[in-house]
Order: structure tokens, then sequence, then C-alpha cells
């Protein structure tokens, strides 16, 4: 999630959710599918999808897995995340043979640990039906950004959190009621990279996704207080929850009123919402599939 890295063409280019890369071996037939799940501290890194001579979490993931498997991979990515932002569950699905699908997790998990670097973990090994895809069957998504209030430097959450040092507090029950304004499906070009709106509509494509909640709340972690604003949803456009978040803060300092994310979301104007939150603030917390789509390795 900065949020900013340079997108793929091929992809929809406003979206959060987007295939790593698609580099199968055609030797074997692949009959399943390995589902990691992923964490990572992404601020050694570019953003997830592969650039070119840059460090990136897909990069060093392709590394690991065509090591231990000995061949090239294909990869999708449940959701988008660019330089500076972090997660706790990003899902990584890889095409694998039946000879792969039987080995032991006992070796694959502490072969990826070895093999990938510090800021990233290796949280969960799935199997899954042949065809499944991590970005394609996934339900919803789930981001997390956390916001430290005050002159005081944080200092368990410094990497994690958007440090607001001339605000010595917000309005936080006002920022959650404005919230409300964005739950249900609406069109979020308010709330999309203006360039990247711009390429989705030339494209034919929709800027209209579906947020199941957007919550603000007060919460100590490590001793220290910050505030959390949580979004669910079926799909994020190009900086869209970091655009919320400016947007939030703007009520919550008092310089708009409550109903104005209400007014920015019917303009349809990336002029009309607020700034976009730095990236380091968002953690891309976890991702839903179908009931018993994922098997544990």
């Amino acid at each position: 999630m900065p949020e900013d890295a340079m997108m793929e063409s091929h992809l929809d280019i406003a979206s959060e959710t987007v295939a790593v890369d698609n580099r199968g071996d055609d030797r074997d037939p692949l009959d399943g599918t390995m589902v990691i799940k992923l964490g990572y501290r992404g601020g050694g890194f570019v953003g997830l999808a592969e650039q070119p001579l840059q460090r990136t979490v897909a990069g060093e993931l392709r590394r690991a897995l065509e090591t231990i498997l000995r061949r090239p991979v294909s990869m999708d990515v449940a959701g988008r995340t660019d330089s500076g932002v972090h997660a706790l569950g990003q899902y990584v699905s890889v095409p694998v043979t039946d000879e792969e699908l039987t080995r032991a997790r006992r070796s694959l998990v502490p072969g990826l640990v070895a093999l990938t670097p510090d800021d990233i973990a290796i949280r969960g090994l799935y199997r899954a039906q042949k065809g499944f895809s991590a970005r394609f069957d996934a339900l919803e998504r789930h981001y997390c950004y956390r916001i430290a209030c005050g002159c005081s430097r944080p200092v368990m959450a410094w990497d994690h959190s958007w440090w607001l040092r001339t605000a010595p507090e917000l309005d936080v029950m006002t920022m959650d009621a404005a919230a409300l304004a964005l739950v249900g499906e609406h069109d979020f070009r308010s709330f999309c990279k203006a360039s990247s709106a711009q390429l989705l509509e030339a494209d034919g494509r929709s800027t209209s996704r579906f947020l199941r909640g957007v919550t603000v709340r007060e919460q100590e972690e490590a001793g220290e207080s910050l505030i959390l604003v949580d979004v669910w949803g079926n799909a994020f456009l190009h900086n869209m929850v970091r655009i919320i978040v400016g947007s939030l803060v703007e009520v919550g300092r008092g310089n708009r009123p409550l109903s104005w994310m209400q007014d920015a979301l019917e303009a349809r104007d990336r002029r009309a919402a607020g700034p976009t939150a730095p990236p380091e603030g968002l953690t891309f917390v976890d991702v839903s599939y179908p009931e018993g789509s994922l098997a544990e390795w």
C-alpha cells in the first residue's frame, strides 16, 4: 500500500487486487493450487508487484518458491499493496502438480521461511482445487489504517502508523459517523487516484465498489493510544483506502462537517475529497473466501 508504485498495463490499473505474473511450466499438468498466507512489513519494498531491478514482495516470494519447486511458477495475489504498505493476511495462489501437492508441510514451510527475508512472514499454507485464484475467488478484503496523534513520537507503532504530530486529538465519534456515508455500493471515483480513474473510464470500466463496513475507533496497542480505521469491501480502487482515511481526518480535525463525506462521494471528482494519507499507516489485514475452499496443508 507509497501506494503509488507503477502498475502493470495489462491489469485493472485502478484496482488494489492484481495478479502478479503468469509464467507457468507447461511440462507437467498443474492439478491443484498451493495457497500461501503472507505477512510483510512494507517499508523495505517498492510494492508487492514485481518491477525490474526493484525489491518487491512478489519478487522475493518467487525466488523462494522457484528454489523449492525447482521450476518457474505463476502467482495470483488477493490484493495489491504498494510501497510502504504492510500486510498480515495477503494470500498468494500458485498452481502446482499432483506430486507437489503431496509434499510435506514440515519441509515446505521451514523452507519458505529460510528462503524469504526477515520482513516477510509465511503465516499459513493451504491446498485448494485446480483453478483457485487468490484474486478472483476472494469474497471480501479487510484493510486497517492506524493513526497516532499528538506531539509525542510513537514508539512501537512508529513504522506502521501515520504520526499526526500537529493534531493533539481527532473527533473519533464524528469520524465514525461520517464514515457511514461510504457503506454500501457507490461510485467511489472521488476516492480514487485521478489518473487511474481516467484510465478506467477510458477503458469502459466502473469505479463503483461495495463496502460492507467502515469504522473508526480508539484502541491501545503495546501501551500506545491509536486511532484505527477499518474498511471491509469486495474490491478497492487505487489509493481508495488512503483517500478515505485522509478525508476522515479532515472531518476529525474539524476542518470539514460530518456531511462532507457524503458530498465528496456524490461529486465523483477526486478534487472533492481529502488528501491521500501516507502509506505506512495501512495494513492489508485479511481476505475472506468461500467456506471450504482452503484446506490446511
